[in-house]
């Protein structure tokens, strides 16, 4: 129905996501991923089309108003028309029975594929092609085989959904709907709990994956870019991502909030464009904000993550040809000590043999104490001064960015938890050496390239060259030890904000 103004809202751009990992898309995205496809696609009345992760139908009803358009002068009776894209185009998998309901209701019109007001004739079955089968997960060892669920999370009653998407718990996919597909694309579930819902892993990988199995000519799905650059287990992904050169099209935002409005999940979201039959570079866009820099062709695989920007690109290589050996070299591993962290047993005063502990809280960095004979692992470390710096770190893509939190010298002996990195030195001076480049927007920039979400590991620093340790560093002698230009400087300031020195 109208309102006043004359405007007439899509049900579907108003519609609330039902969790972090189940996020609809709005009908105006949705055809931006579209517009990636040949135009031609839009006439050809023997293209198939699925959406392997429907939730409410939007892909499915967006390609159906273009083969409308496009089938015209092939078809010119409508209601044939209609009724020959509905019943031999247009495929669909719900991700749950609701979502099911929903898909097929804004697909054809009517909550029945072939009830009295469905905009097809040519259905006899009420799901019509958007289907629902509920499938069970395959536990192992306490986690699905297919997925990585967690068991204590969702081995469920029948009158519970069990979140075993049908499109992942196949051997062979294509046997599903019997049929072979010209274009896959979704908008996949992101995530999934895989211990009890207090750590979540990533899922999408596996629709992209598992699509790639059916060997269509077009694949396109929009997913978190965490992939880009880190995410749990997604190494193996990543690798087969930025590899693989039939992905020809890619489209980065920074901010997921962009696209999908009070949705908290860092590192931003993309979405892509496989071809089957075409290889090469892959044309890039990257958005922050209201800016939009590219398409710029680029090489995916030109290093083991990806740089975002293709601005930071010149930058990084300049600083490379230096040839300086790389921070990581020397920063420890992560629990350098074996102390996790939500270890307890440290105290507030000190007794005869304890060292300095460190380590983090919600109310911040905790200062405190521990015996000596807790630590069990690199006993040597602990007589040595050591610049530390925190694992995490996170501002939902803000920008200027901090990247990293207050790093500080910790004295001499010391231990941390697992929330802290750090570089062992001689003396004093070292350290507040280290920690002086630690505050550079020079190393944050560096990690940044590296660093996709709040979390830091050593390989986070496998950029950032080593210095000498013998003096104060400043973003001003790093500029013209490495060569960068004005703009390279600018750039740089751009992207990260100074930091002030902290105490101890």
């Amino acid at each position: 129905m109208f309102n006043s103004s004359g405007y007439n809202p899509d049900v579907l751009s108003c519609i609330a996501n039902l969790s972090s990992d189940e996020v609809f898309t709005p009908p105006q995205l949705v055809n931006r991923i579209l517009d990636l496809f040949p135009a031609e696609l839009w006439s050809d009345k023997k293209a198939k089309f699925l959406d392997p992760g429907c939730k409410s139908g939007v892909f499915l009803r967006e390609i159906a108003k273009r083969l409308d358009k496009g089938l015209e002068q092939q078809m010119p009776n409508r209601q044939k028309r209609m009724n020959h894209i509905f019943s031999n185009q247009l495929y669909g998998l719900g991700i749950t029975e609701l979502t099911a309901l929903l898909s097929r209701r804004s697909v054809y019109c009517s909550k029945t594929a072939n009830g009295k007001y469905s905009v097809c004739e040519g259905f006899d079955k009420p799901e019509g092609n958007i289907r629902f089968g509920r499938v069970e997960h395959a536990w192992e060892n306490g986690r699905c085989v297919y997925c990585g669920a967690s068991q204590d999370a969702y081995d469920r009653g029948p009158e519970l959904e069990t979140h075993a998407y049908q499109f992942l718990h196949a051997d062979k996919p294509e046997e599903i709907l019997d049929m072979r597909f010209d274009v896959i694309v979704s908008n996949p579930p992101y995530q999934m709990g895989s211990d009890g819902g207090t750590r979540d892993i990533p899922i999408y990988n596996k629709f992209v994956d598992q699509a790639k199995k059916l060997n269509p000519r077009f694949l396109s799905m929009i997913i978190p870019s965490r992939w880009m650059a880190g995410g749990l287990g997604l190494s193996e992904f990543r690798r087969g991502m930025l590899t693989d050169r039939r992905i020809r099209k890619l489209v980065d935002y920074e901010r997921m909030e962009d696209l999908f409005p009070g949705v908290d999940f860092e590192g931003g979201v993309c979405y892509f464009l496989w071809e089957r039959d075409s290889e090469g570079e892959c044309a890039v866009t990257t958005v922050r904000g209201d800016e939009v820099i590219g398409p710029f062709n680029r090489n995916l695989g030109e290093y083991d993550v990806f740089v975002r920007d293709i601005r930071a690109l010149g930058i990084l290589k300049r600083i490379l040809s230096a040839n300086d050996p790389s921070l990581s070299e020397v920063l420890s591993a992560r629990t350098a000590f074996g102390i996790v962290s939500n270890f307890s047993g440290y105290r507030t005063e000190k007794m005869r043999g304890d060292v300095r502990y460190y380590a983090t809280s919600p109310r911040g960095r905790v200062k405190a104490w521990i015996a000596r004979s807790e630590v069990k692992i690199n006993n040597k470390a602990i007589e040595r001064w050591k610049a530390m710096v925190p694992t995490a770190y996170g501002e939902r893509g803000s920008r200027p960015a901090m990247v990293l939190g207050p790093s500080f010298v910790a004295s001499n002996p010391s231990v941390c938890t697992q929330s802290f990195l750090f570089v062992c030195t001689d003396s004093q001076e070292q350290a507040e050496s280290v920690v002086s480049y630690y505050r550079t927007r020079f190393l944050r920039f560096l990690v940044a390239l590296r660093k996709i979400t709040q979390h830091t590991t050593r390989e986070s620093y496998l950029w950032v060259p080593q210095q000498s340790w013998d003096r104060k560093w400043t973003d001003a002698a790093l500029y013209k030890k490495y060569g960068l230009t004005k703009a390279d400087i600018s750039f740089i300031e751009s992207m990260v904000r100074p930091m002030e020195a902290a105490d101890e």
